[in-house]
């Protein structure tokens, strides 16, 4: 695989990480194991799971399987909401680690930022901390507000690499996309295909008709224009490659003002970060 067919971002620490990766929410471990082998050897370099999918260990066994170079692979996984606190931050990744079967991640994520737990600024300086430990390469954040970006900024000095966020056409995030450009935070996108809900939509199947593309790959296209990092969710070896084969094409400027034309106040499907406990 060449950087020609992986876009690569370079996030505030100085560190490269794909721009397209594999994300496993909501895939059983044993699938997870499959679609991480094949993902690998479709070109993916970049992984996302996360504590709470209860996939680390099949996860493990798809890095293994692949045989890529561990130095080859950016792994992400995330720290859950009822391991906030320094000591328990610090369980949480060794038992990450364990199951993945791996010495480090390239990056580790607070899932939430849980704003009622009070145990935010400290979670995240301990997040710094297992960067000083080389247990993960970088630390960022999910679901993270401006609000809650400032503050573990103004309090840490510390800014997170990216934050990974729900964002798709429709539900584009531009008031927090600036405010993080400001920052130097990179932005990253869950449920970039929003749930499925937009491989229906009409605008998004004349752009596909007009590429040559399905809508799935249209939609991932856009935001990997955007200068977004994304990380379609597949169980299935086809459909992983199929999200992978992407970069060939382009949208134009009229496509992206199509796209653009979707963004809905009320296009969110996940929770309100201000919600989640």
């Amino acid at each position: 695989m060449t950087d020609a067919a992986q876009p690569y971002v370079t996030l505030n620490d100085g560190r490269r990480m794909p721009q397209l990766g594999l994300g496993v929410w909501q895939v059983p471990s044993a699938e997870a194991a499959v679609a991480v082998e094949a993902a690998l050897r479709a070109g993916y370099r970049a992984i996302d799971t996360a504590a709470i999918y209860g996939n680390e260990t099949g996860v493990g066994a798809g890095l293994r399987a692949a045989g890529v170079p561990r130095s080859e692979v950016f792994v992400t996984t995330k720290l859950w909401n009822d391991s906030h606190g320094r000591d328990r931050t610090l369980r949480a990744m060794d038992d990450s680690l364990a199951r993945l079967g791996l010495d480090y991640v390239d990056l580790y994520l607070i899932h939430w930022p849980v704003p009622k737990s009070g145990l935010l600024v400290e979670t995240w300086k301990a997040m710094v901390e297992l960067v000083r430990e080389g247990k993960a390469r970088s630390v960022g954040v999910s679901n993270f507000r401006i609000e809650d970006l400032r503050q573990i900024m103004e309090v840490s000095g510390v800014a997170p690499t990216l934050n990974q966020v729900e964002l798709h056409p429709r539900f584009q995030q531009h008031a927090l996309r600036a405010v993080q450009k400001e920052l130097g935070v990179a932005v990253e996108s869950w449920s970039p295909l929003g749930q499925g809900q937009l491989l229906g939509d009409p605008v998004i199947g004349a752009i596909a008709r007009k590429h040559g593309k399905t809508p799935a790959q249209v939609i991932i296209r856009w935001h990997l224009d955007s200068g977004l990092i994304v990380i379609p969710k597949s169980s299935r070896p086809a459909r992983v490659r199929e999200n992978f084969a992407v970069h060939d094409f382009r949208l134009d400027a009229n496509d992206m003002a199509e796209i653009g034309r979707l963004d809905s106040p009320h296009g969110r499907i996940g929770p309100d970060p201000a919600s989640v406990r």
